[in-house]
């Protein structure tokens, strides 16, 4: 199976871009805190659905997908976070959420299509 092709790779992906341009006008004194922070949990989701997909298991596949999933949730709650510093407005930080929200289930599908798969 090619990652690259897969609808929950190239969306997590969209969700980097997102990510970006959402924190490129974050304070100064955030590079290296919040803003590089949530950056980096965005990163993890695509790379670690990218890495399970090269494991030689279902198994090893799917403690990846968790990981990823993890990461989702890590990028949730930093924008939350950057809402309550007023980083990011209230419509800002809805229209990312409706996002991530998608991306958790294309995520949890794909999670579910590999328990359902021998092991």
């Amino acid at each position: 199976m090619d990652y690259t092709e897969l609808d929950v790779w190239k969306y997590s992906r969209k969700l980097v871009k997102e990510v970006y341009l959402l924190t490129k006008n974050f304070p100064k004194e955030e590079l290296y805190a919040l803003t590089n922070q949530v950056r980096r949990s965005s990163i993890s989701v695509p790379s670690n659905i990218a890495e399970g997909i090269g494991r030689q298991s279902n198994k090893e596949t799917i403690h990846f997908l968790y990981i990823a999933k993890g990461s989702l949730q890590e990028v949730e709650t930093q924008l939350y976070l950057s809402f309550d510093l007023d980083y990011i407005s209230e419509e800002q930080l809805k229209s990312i959420l409706e996002k991530i929200t998608s991306n958790k289930k294309l995520l949890n599908g794909f999670i579910n299509y590999y328990k359902k798969l021998k092991v």
